[in-house]
């Protein structure tokens, strides 16, 4: 009896070994999935032009050099982008949070007409491209008006390309990128939220607008670092809403897809033409400007972990 009380012991030790040994090869695989592209970007970052042609290289630069960095910091202007990009994304990502925050709010404690219907657009603007609007939002802001206000009094439209406004104009209205999903994570969080705490405030005299400040504000700061965070990382590598609306006037994202040109031409041991760009020089170029761009948000990220990961758990969708 003992015996084979204990061989079963054994056995179930050793299949719970082997699916542990499953789960971290599966774990260990779809983890090198996602990081390889950043690994690859990393390694080549550090080549020359010879290594890239070199079939003996792979990863490892047979002269690891900082070259390409100092070549695109100086090609992106990197520190002055770096500093006008953070405070725009910073501030679009805070302006998405309010107007964010208390539409999501009004979704999950208040009863209106057609709730049902106008949280369906909401969830319908997570399915639609944009590219699908992209002409009819480039037009509304070259001729940009309200009620034709500004052709009373001006006697024409006014032109936002190539400025911020209609950023700002779309963050404040809900529309930015991915606003759908802010409202849609708020709103989760909101719902779970218990009743009896706006109950209690109510009791107390406090009206709807002081509870929220007061009392729910204050219990959703995970969820709401959770939400800056995708608006900052999003609005930090947009390259489809920087390239409608800015010409000229350029961020992080518009810089980086014009980085081998603007270097190329720039040093004359290239020649200054633009016709004979090497396959290898626009890779090293690119992939340069790439880990420049993320390293900002990798170490935003490291700094917001802690939020970050309870505002997901406490959204409503992990769990």
């Amino acid at each position: 009896m003992k015996d084979n009380i204990r061989s079963k012991f054994n056995m179930y030790r050793i299949a719970r070994s082997l699916s542990s040994v499953v789960r971290a090869v599966i774990i260990i695989g779809i983890c090198y999935v996602i990081l390889h592209p950043l690994i690859v970007k990393i390694c080549v970052s550090f080549m020359s032009e010879s290594d890239l042609y070199d079939a003996s290289v792979k990863y490892i630069s047979k002269a690891p050099n900082l070259t390409n960095y100092k070549m695109a910091i100086e090609g992106m202007e990197y520190w002055k982008m770096l500093i006008k990009t953070g405070v725009f994304s910073a501030t679009i990502s805070l302006l998405q949070l309010f107007s964010c925050l208390l539409t999501a709010y009004g979704f999950a404690r208040f009863r209106f007409p057609f709730k049902k219907l106008l949280f369906g657009c909401v969830i319908l603007t997570l399915i639609v491209p944009p590219q699908i609007i992209m002409l009819p939002l480039f037009m509304k802001y070259r001729f940009f008006d309200i009620f034709g206000i500004f052709h009373a009094i001006k006697g024409s439209s006014i032109n936002l390309i190539d400025s911020l406004v209609p950023f700002y104009i779309q963050s404040a209205t809900c529309m930015g990128i991915r606003n759908g999903l802010y409202i849609y994570l708020l709103r989760q969080f909101f719902k779970g939220m218990p009743r009896e705490l706006e109950e209690a405030a109510f009791v107390d005299g406090s009206g709807k607008l002081r509870t929220f400040f007061t009392i729910m504000l204050p219990s959703a700061i995970p969820m709401m670092v959770t939400v800056f965070l995708f608006g900052f990382v999003w609005q930090w590598t947009d390259s489809f809403y920087s390239g409608l609306f800015l010409t000229k006037n350029q961020v992080m994202a518009s810089v980086l897809s014009n980085l081998s040109a603007n270097i190329y031409s720039s040093y004359e041991g290239f020649g200054g033409s633009m016709n004979f760009i090497s396959p290898g020089f626009v890779s090293m170029m690119n992939n340069t400007g790439t880990v420049l761009m993320i390293l900002p948000l990798i170490i935003l990220y490291l700094i917001c972990q802690k939020s970050f990961v309870e505002g997901i758990e406490r959204s409503g969708i992990v769990g």
